[in-house]
């Protein structure tokens, strides 16, 4: 009998354990999972630190055709990092490819290629074991998420509304996270919360 209660606590004990890792993933309307990280400069940077302010997590990867298409050939996302930060919203922008990757810069070069676009994120960070990025479940570089003053994620995925590498659709295109952060900073909930990421795969380690 001893040995059966055993069994059992032991058992609801896993079972425990595993729901509390899934209530820990990313989903849009509940609390967004916090982290900490190592920016390019040498600085521990946790996610809880910004509580009170509007956050963006942007992954990246610099020699991805697509980042290409709204870095270096157009100025789109640069364009849209400094209009948020003007605005007082925290941008964090994340690599998660494993060591030696596509896009897998170190410091300096992460440095050169952010002033050569003029980007205006508040943090860089190389997520090489790729922990934070399966926690929020990124999939493509850009893949987007924007979380409210409270904590809250309230918009995850693409860009846009047009999945392609053409510069050209830009213009004609729905940028969802200058939409998202327009609700929130007029005090209204996030219209479009979810939508398709697209561009190329997070190079994850194996």
């Amino acid at each position: 009998m001893k040995s059966l209660t055993k069994i059992l606590f032991a058992s609801a004990a896993t079972l425990a354990a595993l729901n509390i890792g899934l209530a820990a993933t990313a989903e849009v309307g509940k609390a967004a999972p916090d982290f900490t990280l190592t920016d390019i400069n040498g600085n521990q940077r946790s996610l809880s630190a910004f509580k009170g302010k509007t956050v963006v997590l942007e992954w990246v990867n610099q020699e991805c055709p697509f980042v290409i298409k709204h870095y270096d050939k157009s100025g789109n996302l640069p364009k849209t990092q400094q209009a948020a930060v003007k605005d007082g919203v925290v941008w964090l922008q994340i690599n998660s490819g494993h060591p030696g990757a596509q896009g897998d810069f170190d410091p300096a070069k992460v440095a050169d290629w952010q002033k050569r676009n003029a980007t205006a994120a508040t943090a860089y960070f190389r997520d090489q074991d790729g922990k934070v990025g399966k926690l929020y479940d990124a999939r493509t570089t850009p893949h987007m998420y924007v979380i409210d003053p409270s904590g809250t994620l309230v918009y995850a995925g693409g860009i846009d509304d047009i999945r392609s590498s053409k510069v050209e659709d830009i213009a004609r295109a729905t940028n969802y996270v200058n939409a998202a952060l327009s609700d929130l900073k007029a005090g209204q909930p996030v219209r479009t919360k979810n939508s398709q990421p697209y561009g190329c795969s997070v190079k994850y380690s194996k």
